[in-house]
């Protein structure tokens, strides 16, 4: 990965990072991107423009990763004005617009109006031209399509124009920290619903915005089943606003075989991922919440038809991928889920 050596030549006290564009699970990704920007900028100022959509678990975090967060709310009027007012109070030596999937020409503007000295982006991706890469002063070529790259390395390459960076091993161990009113949630979650500390915790997601991702609802229901029957765990959900559907066909199911699950849905999402971080298991589709538990560390195994594992799955510690054969997520057996889930339980205790 080539450098740009336009910022040796300025002390860089302020970054700005702009991702307004894309969801929660690219937004995790993007994680890596800011801890190597301060592991190379220690006294630097790192600002992140995201949406009130993709900002949530930066949202009072204390990795200090982020040190200013800035919510562009794109459906209020008046708010892309308010918010250029709001980015043109810092000075910015290095203004970055990370893009993995396509360009977005509104993070490009938030880019270039901020007044960032240095604006780096992508001149293309893939082949397809970035059509606002004259607002850039540094833009490169990034051609993943082909080859084997998660989206946390095609992010973290933005930084190795800078030369930030970090080895595999340092990446997987990255984590977003969690507060003291988090964790004591969290401890006081369990106390209510599993208060038999000897006894395993398994949580599941069965939903995902994307129906494709969505793996048989029967099958997770046999999952479950077959997992109760081993280890007779406590079981938790994990359930969206998008999930209500796919949520309460599982529960009758469940209850039929006696299997009474914990559902966790309104807390703040920084509260579910303390939760989740104490889970002896978590299988969950190729969602958002995958990437939460990634990145607190929890035992999570993620599904992936027509998405690739090698491209979006957990890279955490603990985190594992079943990937099926075919572009159908279904073509993953339950008694593959069932192998690997056995081996990610056997590795320890969690708790």
């Amino acid at each position: 990965m080539p450098t740009t050596k336009s910022f040796e030549t300025v002390k860089v006290k302020n970054i700005l990072v702009v991702r307004q564009h894309n969801q929660l699970g690219d937004m995790l990704c993007c994680t890596p991107l800011f801890a190597s920007l301060k592991k190379k900028f220690p006294n630097a100022s790192i600002t992140l423009v995201a949406s009130p959509f993709n900002c949530r678990m930066y949202e009072g975090d204390e990795s200090g990763f982020i040190d200013n967060l800035i919510i562009f709310d794109k459906t209020k009027l008046g708010s892309f004005f308010k918010l250029i007012r709001a980015v043109r109070k810092r000075k910015y030596e290095i203004g970055i617009v990370p893009s993995t999937v396509s360009a977005s020409s509104t993070s490009h503007y938030i880019n270039f109006l901020s007044g960032a000295k240095i604006r780096i982006g992508a001149a293309s991706i893939n082949g397809h031209r970035n059509g606002s890469a004259n607002l850039l002063t540094d833009s490169v070529d990034f051609k993943w399509s082909g080859k084997e790259i998660h989206q946390m390395e095609r992010n973290l390459d933005y930084g190795r124009l800078l030369g930030a960076d970090f080895s595999e091993s340092e990446r997987r161990k990255i984590r977003i920290k969690l507060n003291h009113d988090e964790i004591k949630f969290a401890k006081d979650f369990y106390k209510e619903h599993f208060p038999d500390s000897g006894r395993k915790v398994f949580a599941f997601h069965a939903g995902a915005g994307k129906s494709q991702n969505r793996w048989s609802r029967n099958k997770f229901v046999k999952l479950i089943e077959a997992l109760n029957e081993k280890y007779n765990p406590y079981i938790l959900l994990t359930s969206g606003y998008m999930d209500k559907e796919v949520t309460e066909y599982i529960l009758p199911k469940l209850e039929k075989k006696n299997i009474k699950p914990v559902i966790i849905e309104k807390p703040h999402l920084r509260k579910i991922a303390a939760v989740l971080a104490n889970v002896d298991l978590y299988v969950t589709n190729d969602t958002g919440l995958m990437h939460v538990a990634a990145f607190v560390n929890a035992k999570v195994i993620g599904l992936f038809g027509p998405t690739h594992a090698y491209e979006w799955g957990p890279m955490n510690e603990h985190g594992r991928c079943v990937q099926s054969a075919s572009e159908d997520i279904d073509g993953i057996t339950v008694e593959r889920v069932m192998e690997e889930s056995v081996k990610l339980i056997e590795t320890g205790k969690h708790r």
